[in-house]
């Protein structure tokens, strides 16, 4: 049936009629709008409905359904199953995280003197053409739903991204982790950017200008992306993170990788998490104490910070009800989404300890359902920064103090390990330099960011910290993992402005300060050196990290000044 509401729309005469761009008005008048008899249930602008992308001939469109019914056409066509408490699960099959050597950006005359193109794939706007008429061919005859959402919770700054998904279940992962406009909104609503997300499409390499039979394409002067060939639903949320880091920069707006919670005070002041997958961003920012503002994604204007995201994506491998009762508690809830968590046959009991699909195992939930999480995703400046590394090599400390210079450097190099199944063929840790701690989603030069970044925390006199949240006593396979009460204990610290007057030291290799003492964390901990049994392997393999991060910001050298390079660490310094 055709929804009444949407029946109705098409008598008003207040919906717009503009597109977001003159080439979508030349698919209109050129006749690829395609068939307009579509079977649209659901709430949307009759105005502008999938015919406006080029989309046609298709046997129904699922406008903005709700979680009820989305859980209902998922299990009918049997994409998930029911798990006890209320969650549905998914196995996304052979892409178990992201695909980022099968991302692409179009490279045109606008985009050309924009992107970083050292780390960024590109494609010519002629094989985005037929890469886009290949997907609007292969969705023909197909039931499709579409989502109508924001990215960003600052009305200033967001962006309407429309997305059309295959699977039922993708629609309701990118409803849960995007924000709801208001029901009444979406009558109007003409989306900036559009998600078009097929996983049985297969890319064609020699025809479509990519490496496999997997592609995301991004096409910011069109504003379209295109996801094939993967049913890892966390490419259609990076897709949007990519987005709008693209945009914001030039309205002076940082984009930002990163979790954030506030003070439950007045003045609410709020703190930032940096850091890649796996090293704890989640994790930290739920906080009992705090208010959440969100895990992922944040801008931050000259209003304060903002939430790009309406929801949260955890990480569950290995999750415990005592040590993240918040997060544990969504897995049990009705309209959360678990990707690759395997569950009993009988009991539908998930086992969050069964690594046998994917190390990354998740769940996708509205914001609210985490009960200190804040209603506006909004929160005045940050008063601390925190970059969290997960380093692989266990030499750094716990916890460091840094400058200004310092803190660029930290987020220009980006050091960390990628965590086993955060990324497609990646079987375990391995040492790594994601600068930003998001190269995979910067589409502008780091410095961009950098010098935004540092600008920013200038002006607000932000207190930087550098906490590695990975291994200490050895690397991997000799050391074991951070504490997570003692990672805490110096987060409680820091935020609460304690530890800012507690007395330093320099480190010998890195250069930076870090805490002599901390109540209720052993001292030696606070000393990588200490933790470990063979200090000259110590010595080594602090000395060739250091060597790493020498080698990795060679690169940016000429895009940063004295001080910062200057804030590099000195291997001679120990020797």
């Amino acid at each position: 049936m055709v929804n009444r509401r949407a029946t109705d729309l098409n008598d008003r005469a207040d919906i717009p009629e503009e597109t977001t761009t003159d080439w979508l008005r030349e698919q209109s008048r050129s006749g690829l709008r395609g068939e307009t008899d579509v079977n649209n249930i659901g709430d949307f602008n009759a105005a502008h409905g999938a015919e406006a992308i080029g989309l046609r001939n298709l046997k129904a469109v699922y406008w903005n359904l709700e979680a009820p019914r989305l859980y209902e056409e998922s299990l009918r066509r049997g994409e998930a199953e029911l798990a006890r408490g209320g969650a549905i699960v998914a196995n996304t099959g052979a892409h178990t995280g992201r695909s980022p050597k099968d991302k692409y950006v179009v490279r045109d005359a606008s985009t050309e003197d924009q992107v970083w193109w050292e780390n960024n794939g590109s494609i010519t706007p002629d094989q985005f053409e037929t890469l886009y008429q290949d997907f609007l061919t292969h969705a023909e005859g197909k039931e499709l739903f579409a989502q109508d959402l924001y990215g960003g919770a600052d009305p200033a700054h967001r962006v309407k991204a429309r997305v059309f998904c295959e699977l039922a279940w993708h629609s309701l992962f990118i409803r849960n982790l995007l924000i709801r406009p208001e029901r009444d909104a979406v009558g109007s609503y003409v989306p900036d950017m559009t998600i078009i997300d097929l996983p049985s499409f297969q890319a064609d390499p020699a025809r479509h200008g990519c490496r496999s039979k997997t592609v995301i394409a991004i096409d910011f002067t069109k504003k379209i992306v295109l996801i094939g060939g993967s049913a890892y639903a966390g490419e259609m949320k990076k897709s949007v993170f990519t987005y709008l880091n693209y945009i914001l920069p030039g309205k002076g707006v940082m984009p930002m990788h990163c979790s954030a919670n506030a003070a439950l005070d007045e003045a609410g002041d709020s703190a930032l998490f940096f850091g890649l997958s796996g090293t704890g961003k989640t994790t930290l920012s739920n906080d009992s104490s705090r208010q959440l503002i969100g895990d992922d994604e944040h801008g931050w204007s000259s209003a304060g910070i903002f939430n790009f995201e309406g929801g949260c994506y955890a990480k569950t491998i290995r999750l415990s009800r005592n040590a993240e009762p918040e997060i544990y508690a969504t897995t049990e809830r009705f309209g959360t989404v678990m990707e690759n968590v395997v569950i009993d046959p009988l009991t539908r009991v998930p086992d969050f300890d069964d690594a046998s699909r994917t190390e990354n195992t998740r769940c996708a939930y509205p914001l609210d359902f985490i009960a200190n999480a804040s209603a506006t995703g909004r929160a005045a400046h940050p008063k601390n920064i925190v970059m969290l590394t997960c380093d692989a090599f266990g030499v750094m400390p716990p916890i460091a103090k840094l400058t200004g210079a310092e803190a660029m450097y930290h987020f220009l190099s980006g050091y960390t390990a990628k965590v086993a199944g955060t990324e497609r063929g990646l079987s375990g840790p391995e040492a790594t330099f994601s600068t930003c701690f998001g190269a995979p989603f910067m589409p502008r030069h780091p410095s961009v960011y950098g010098n935004l970044l540092r600008e920013l925390i200038a002006k607000h006199h932000v207190d930087c910290w550098l906490v590695n949240t990975g291994w200490t006593g050895g690397g991997v396979g000799t050391g074991r993992r951070m504490p997570i009460r003692v990672t805490r204990r110096l987060l409680t610290a820091a935020l609460d402005g304690t530890l800012s007057k507690a007395e330093f030291r320099r480190d010998p290799y890195f250069g930076f300060a870090v805490p002599e003492a901390v109540p209720g964390v052993e001292p030696h901990v606070l000393s990588p050196v200490k933790t470990w049994s063979n200090k000259a392997a110590f010595a080594e393999t602090a000395t060739r990290l250091v060597e790493m991060f020498h080698e990795n910001f060679k690169r940016f050298e000429n895009h940063v000044d004295a001080d910062v390079r200057a804030a590099e660490p000195v291997a001679s310094i120990a020797a």
